[in-house]
């Protein structure tokens, strides 16, 4: 049995690609591939899965994850690299991944990490199809250490007190001044960013940007502003994200 170098191309020691073929003036650009270095392949780019998704499970403990998105990270690596394996050629790998980039993948809370962390998987898979097994592993480390890091300091976290208020309110109601009393008292800051119509224009939804002041209680604050607005919807999130906080 060959001794086999992980980092360099696994399936290279066993056969030519079919692009060397035909550069070499080869008429039917045909390979075969081991049945050794194809199962080192393959299961090296599920067990790479595996990890991915226990980083992503561990990454998004707080926020809460899908099971079904965590058996995807684990399938995706494996089917990709099964791709590359039958198509075995670099411009074929390049064809593949350009077709990936067109698809649109969502999770359920659509985050774009969630996303990343599908091309994660591809970029993966990829480097295991085309036989760089050795790649793929310290790619995954650096990568995952990264990401290990970065949530474990909240990098690129935004402030908690720095939030988006949004006030539904009916139609009759002067809203000019009505809120300021509340808000001074529960903000540092706060400045009304638009106003627009909603409920085929029945109501009236208001959006702030507001820095809530520290320890402030957050039920409280929305029960004095349900007071004012006719106990409509009332949503505080964080600014310029959609991850919920607070509703009423």
């Amino acid at each position: 049995m060959a001794k086999i170098d992980l980092f360099k191309n696994v399936l290279e020691a066993k056969n030519d690609s079919p692009i060397d073929q035909v550069l070499q003036g080869a008429t039917s650009p045909t390979s075969s591939i081991a049945v050794e270095p194809f199962l080192i392949c393959v299961i090296s780019s599920i067990i790479l899965g595996i990890l991915i998704s226990l980083i992503y499970m561990v990454t998004r403990r707080k926020e809460g994850y899908s099971q079904s998105y965590v058996m995807t990270m684990i399938m995706l690596p494996a089917i990709v690299s099964l791709i590359l394996l039958l198509i075995n050629t670099t411009y074929g790998a390049l064809s593949l991944a350009g077709a990936f980039t067109l698809v649109r993948f969502r999770s359920v809370p659509g985050d774009p990490r969630d996303i990343a962390y599908i091309f994660f998987s591809m970029a993966t898979g990829v480097a295991c199809g085309m036989g760089y097994i050795g790649f793929a592993v310290v790619f995954f480390l650096i990568l995952g250490v990264i990401l290990f890091i970065t949530d474990t300091l909240n990098f690129g976290g935004c402030r908690i007190n720095h939030m988006t208020l949004k006030i539904t309110i009916p139609e009759n109601l002067d809203y000019k001044g009505v809120f300021d009393p509340v808000l001074s008292k529960y903000t540092t800051f706060y400045k009304l960013r638009r106003v627009k119509t909603t409920n085929f224009g029945t109501l009236f939804e208001l959006i702030y940007s507001i820095d809530v002041k520290d320890e402030v209680n957050q039920k409280q604050f929305i029960d004095e502003l349900r007071a004012l607005n006719g106990n409509l919807t009332i949503n505080l999130v964080l600014f310029k994200y959609d991850d919920k906080v607070y509703e009423n």
